[in-house]
């Protein structure tokens, strides 16, 4: 089994689901007492946040280098950034290290093409469905047309992840309004919906919908259970 390499902290609350759901998965695919091997360094997220609002990613990516190199030190095989936004700044981190990162785009652009879907809905922080890393990787790599919520959603599903969502705050009024702008999605051609904030699951699951979604937390903790395996789960 190789060792899992995670980068958290963004929030702890979205990387204590990584933590469980890998050492889950790895129970149900191995049995007995097996679980993950894993090198974690979970960082402050004030710092990040604070840095992320004032458009200082060089800063944040230079905390974020430190951490992921700590990590590679600890013997981690290949790394996983346990957030969404922050893979603005993956080609920075790659450049600090030598093992493989396992970008969460990209294991879950794997997910939606398996599914034979072309237009995805993103929802996230206003960095992620703003931005271009994030839906220009999904595009210009896996061809997948990306539909992005109103300005005015925007703020909305911004806001609950700030306010509520990485302070491990659940409103079911919350979960409301992001249904509501999931469904405008769909009308405006969405066949499905990224989860693209680790947080969001924390409110919104497939129970609560019949749009199908992409749980960027559950997809990239199955793919780093598979790479540190070697071999397809079950």
């Amino acid at each position: 089994m190789k060792t899992i390499g995670l980068l958290g902290g963004m929030s702890w609350e979205s990387s204590a689901l990584y933590y469980r759901w890998i050492n889950e998965r790895i129970r149900h695919e191995l049995g007995g007492l097996h679980s993950a091997r894993i090198a974690m360094v979970s960082v402050n997220f004030k710092e990040i946040e604070d840095l992320q609002h004032k458009n200082k990613w060089k800063e944040s990516g230079d905390i974020l280098s430190k951490a992921a190199s700590q990590i590679e030190a600890a013997g981690a095989d290949f790394l996983l950034i346990c957030t969404n936004t922050m893979h603005k700044v993956a080609p920075q981190i790659e450049e600090a290290i030598n093992i493989p990162l396992l970008h969460i785009a990209d294991a879950t652009a794997e997910q939606i093409k398996n599914q034979g879907l072309g237009t995805i809905g993103l929802l996230g922080t206003n960095f992620t469905m703003e931005q271009d890393f994030y839906a220009g990787r999904l595009n210009e790599r896996y061809g997948l047309e990306v539909l992005i919520p109103s300005k005015e959603d925007r703020e909305i599903v911004h806001q609950i992840i700030y306010k509520e969502l990485v302070l491990g705050i659940v409103k079911e009024e919350s979960r409301q309004k992001f249904l509501t702008i999931m469904n405008k999605l769909v009308d405006q051609g969405a066949e499905g919906v990224i989860e693209g904030c680790t947080e969001i699951v924390m409110l919104v699951q497939q129970e609560h919908t019949d749009i199908p979604l992409f749980d960027t937390t559950a997809i990239h903790a199955q793919k780093a259970v598979e790479m540190a395996l070697g071999s397809k789960s079950k």
